[in-house]
């Protein structure tokens, strides 16, 4: 498992190691076909001078780098003061650790006619203006072909292809009359990146330790005080709150319906000499007859 980890660890270092030391391969003038005898100078635009840049090549007859057998070195760039069909090849920066840039394809004609078009792939959207000449000149009337067939004819000699796409990639060649054709030149269109690449120095997720920090420093700051408003609360709330009890507490108690209280007992005392008597006559009933009761005796009242 470990030794896994490690050559993982070690693919990865490779890989980065491989992309954030790039170079860019440039050529003046930039054209993908030269006429014989013409100079070209190649170079490699390094991002680290240490990596140890160098120009190579790979034609019919050798693959060596700048300085063995052709052109002139100087650092990262190479000239070649009198190109000929010889030279027509693969060009390419190479640095010492093995890494390499993008390669271009240059072709030496040995002709009276060339046509002049990008060397390094185009990105879709962008224009491309097509040049069919001849060593004296690059005005004159000429046919522009894709694949073996007829696109265009102008008589200036210039043809431009606006907002190029991926069909436009292709095979491209012209004709000047009475002067003769030239040779076929590759176009390479890519597509355009949905997003902007990212940077090859470092990862984009990578942020400074300071920055991190201070990033949490503040969340708890929020947090902190978010926590003691939410534990304070303000005077206004206390007395609605109090208010909100008492009424609470009123609500609770039981309604007592008011009515009219009967009058307090009087209790008094009763002495016997208070005590009337009297003889209580009850007249005769003419509806009936009662037989006579015997006479009221009457007892004294202690």
């Amino acid at each position: 498992m470990g030794q896994t980890r490690l050559q993982c660890l070690i693919s990865l270092l490779s890989v980065l190691s491989c992309t954030t030391d790039q170079a860019r391969l440039t050529l003046s003038p930039s054209s993908s076909q030269f006429f014989k005898d013409d100079f070209v100078s190649l170079s490699c635009e390094e991002d680290d001078s240490s990596a140890g840049w160098t120009l190579r090549r790979n034609t019919t007859k050798q693959r060596t780098q700048c300085g063995a057998g052709w052109g002139t070195s100087d650092g990262s760039s190479c000239k070649i003061s009198y190109i000929v069909p010889s030279d027509s090849g693969v060009y390419w920066c190479e640095s010492r650790e093995g890494a390499t840039s993008q390669s271009i394809n240059i072709t030496v004609s040995g002709g009276a006619v060339i046509l002049q078009s990008p060397v390094l792939p185009v990105m879709e959207g962008e224009n491309i203006t097509l040049i069919c000449r001849t060593q004296t000149s690059s005005d004159l009337p000429a046919d522009f072909y894709k694949h073996g067939s007829l696109i265009i004819d102008r008589p200036t000699g210039h043809v431009t292809i606006l907002h190029v796409s991926k069909a436009d990639e292709g095979v491209y060649r012209c004709n000047i009359r009475g002067h003769g054709e030239s040779p076929p030149s590759w176009i390479s269109v890519t597509e355009k990146p949905a997003t902007a690449p990212a940077p090859t120095t470092a990862p984009p997720y990578v942020l400074p330790v300071a920055s991190v920090c201070g990033l949490v420093l503040l969340v708890l700051l929020v947090l902190l005080v978010r926590r003691h408003v939410q534990r304070k609360p303000k005077a206004g709330e206390d007395q609605i709150s109090d208010v909100r009890t008492c009424q609470t507490r009123q609500q609770q108690q039981p309604v007592r319906r008011i009515t009219d209280r009967d009058p307090a007992p009087v209790y008094s005392a009763v002495r016997t000499e208070d005590i009337t008597y009297g003889q209580i006559v009850i007249g005769p009933n003419r509806s009936r007859e009662f037989q006579a009761e015997p006479d009221v005796v009457y007892s004294s009242l202690r």
